[in-house]
């Protein structure tokens, strides 16, 4: 069965907004993955405007699944993250006007500095992946950069209304999905995906993990961490996929 890794930023979100310490994003990661979840991933912004240094810190040392760090591709980032020692690194584009991420980040354009960061990371044994939208270009790139993985960008579909003709994004997340796979580059997807939507991308076989965060997040304030992740868990098995 497709993977299902849980992102904790909005936990951390809701903390910030009183500037205390409730509620604790690590005690959300920790219920995620005893639900279920086999990964665990935040966002480490510039702007620290949810996930702290100190949450990475704690979640390294409690989690019994791989914790994936998503940051700009940035010099900043990279000094920010290496000290945590998180199992991976996923890079992003990020600007501070945007709300969440938008897009995903040019590897084409920025594979001059790419080159040097990801054989950086890759020294200091954090395993990289890149966010991209699901373009050939971007996954041909990834993997002459030598990432380990791509994350393909989901949103394009993740946002079409409900009851729109999907065929189109679905055929670009699949055929970009192939191509990783040949390429040798492990593939995961995320973003703006959700119970109504998330069954025709986990059963993509090619792809071994989906990231979700706001969706199960938004549950959780209704039912519960562990109930969230149990019911997306659920409707990524309805359609079967890999082990």
């Amino acid at each position: 069965m497709t993977r299902l890794g849980v992102n904790v930023d909005h936990v951390a979100t809701l903390r910030q907004a009183r500037g205390g310490h409730e509620p604790e994003p690590v005690a959300a990661a920790l219920l995620a993955q005893s639900a279920g979840a086999t990964g665990i991933t935040v966002h480490l912004r510039g702007d620290r405007r949810h996930i702290q240094d100190r949450d990475i810190r704690v979640l390294k040392q409690v989690l019994a699944v791989p914790l994936n760090v998503e940051c700009a591709a940035t010099q900043e980032a990279f000094d920010a993250v290496v000290p945590l020692k998180p199992a991976w690194v996923t890079l992003v584009p990020e600007t501070r006007e945007e709300l969440t991420t938008t897009g995903g980040l040019d590897a084409v354009f920025l594979q001059s500095s790419l080159k040097n960061l990801v054989r950086e990371y890759r020294t200091a044994d954090i395993r990289v992946s890149l966010f991209v939208d699901p373009l050939l270009d971007q996954v041909k790139m990834a993997a002459k950069l030598e990432a380990d993985a791509v994350e393909l960008n989901t949103g394009a579909y993740s946002d079409l209304p409900y009851g729109a003709d999907a065929s189109v994004e679905l055929a670009k997340l699949k055929e970009a999905a192939r191509l990783s796979t040949r390429l040798g580059l492990r593939v995961l997807a995320g973003h703006g995906l959700d119970l109504r939507n998330v069954g025709p991308i986990a059963a993509i076989p090619e792809i071994e993990e989906l990231n979700i965060g706001h969706s199960i997040v938004g549950r959780a304030v209704l039912i519960g961490m562990e109930p969230a992740v149990r019911e997306m868990i659920a409707a990524i098995a309805l359609v079967g996929g890999r082990a």
